[in-house]
């Protein structure tokens, strides 16, 4: 195995062979086209399940099929996230960026292996491949997404499951993807995210005197502009609260074209941080009096667990792959209704920190999750015998 090398640029012909060469060595090649986008969500389940193979590649624990193999990572000329890997070779191949690059360049570069796909797309021309879908959010909730972005993955997705194998992220995601996708729901194999990335961030505690919070006197809530997170909801239910003094702390890229239910967040009991660094968000997680999740849809629900790494309470919505995740570790709501986050939040403001049951329920939920134990399902099932 060869240590990676992000700058090699090469280009890899078409091959004849599947899978194997002429020696019998298995080839494996991993989509690294999340490395051309920001390290968020989706990409950041790429680069750590890559991270947690490339170790147990390191560490020689492989299942005896794969012990011959070997790994790339292929990404796109405009990939500039970096990761650092051991065992598994990096190479930037083709010209062509986005779902172009995917479709011709990727797919002619891995052609003679097999194909990890990690991030919802991959080449429909190459067979022999698996690819993790995170969710099915475009087809149950298509007014989510412009119509062109609807339609388009809706294609991708129909024509990956004629093409490839499907993965998912949790048994809820494995049974929405078998209805819309109509697939048996068993031939979904599924490898969890986990947040345990996160506990390897140092805290950043000098966010809370620039944003003027007292440590256990703040709500919490990470999210995006993205439709399904839903962060209206929490502003609403803070400013029904009454109680500036305990102000939510929004964390995310938003401005005055998020809230179109006409909320106006700019009040005392709001704070609109902006875009934070990872230290500055482990500070928060480990202060906030509680952590709110009010999503209506998810394919899996990362920001609870991070929470929960910190000991922060969690107050998330009933969002059915939420529920999966956090299970008796969180209080819900449902996620249309405010003032049922309002209740929520005034009887997390009675109960005060953690106590040690809830902590232990806290911590169960978090030890059910971590990269290594999905890399690990995901090496045993590319080492059963390839139906290709």
């Amino acid at each position: 195995m060869r240590r990676s090398d992000p700058q090699n640029l090469d280009i890899m012909a078409p091959s004849p062979h599947r899978a194997t060469d002429r020696n019998g060595e298995t080839k494996f090649f991993i989509n690294g086209r999340f490395l051309s986008h920001k390290i968020t969500g989706v990409e950041r389940y790429a680069a750590e399940i890559v991270r947690a193979i490339d170790a147990l590649l390191a560490k020689g624990q492989l299942p005896a099929p794969l012990s011959a193999a070997t790994w790339h990572l292929l990404a796109p000329p405009n990939a500039s996230e970096p990761i650092a890997l051991e065992c598994i070779e990096v190479r930037k191949i083709g010209r062509l960026n986005g779902h172009a690059w995917d479709q011709i360049d990727l797919a002619r570069a891995a052609a003679s292996g097999r194909l990890i796909s990690l991030a919802n797309s991959g080449p429909v021309l190459h067979s022999d491949q698996i690819v993790v879908i995170h969710d099915a959010q475009v087809f149950r909730r298509p007014d989510f997404f412009s119509w062109r972005y609807a339609a388009a993955h809706h294609s991708l997705g129909r024509l990956l499951a004629r093409r490839a194998t499907i993965a998912t992220v949790s048994d809820f995601s494995r049974r929405e993807l078998s209805e819309v996708l109509d697939l048996s729901a068993s031939a979904i194999p599924v490898f969890p995210n986990s947040a345990e990335h996160f506990a390897a961030t140092s805290p950043d505690f000098g966010v809370l005197d620039r944003l003027g919070l007292k440590p256990g006197r703040f709500f919490l809530s990470v999210g995006s502009v993205k439709k399904n997170k839903n962060i209206s909801v929490a502003i609403k239910a803070a400013q029904l609260l009454e109680r500036p003094d305990v102000p939510l702390v929004v964390v995310g890229d938003y401005n005055n074209k998020v809230f179109q239910t006409g909320l106006d967040a700019g009040n005392a009991g709001v704070i609109l941080a902006g875009r934070l660094s990872d230290g500055e968000i482990a500070a928060l997680y480990a202060r906030a009096l509680a952590f709110v999740f009010p999503s209506l849809y998810e394919g899996f629900g990362v920001p609870p667990l991070e929470a929960m790494l910190f000991g922060c309470p969690v107050i998330a919505s009933t969002a059915a792959a939420v529920k999966e995740t956090c299970g008796e570790a969180a209080a819900y709501f449902d996620a249309t209704d405010a003032d049922a986050l309002r209740r929520r939040m005034l009887e997390r403001l009675a109960a005060g920190p953690l106590s040690d049951d809830e902590r232990a329920k806290q911590q169960n939920r978090i030890a059910m999750f971590s990269w290594q134990k999905s890399a690990h399902a995901l090496l045993q099932f590319l080492a059963q015998p390839n139906p290709n």
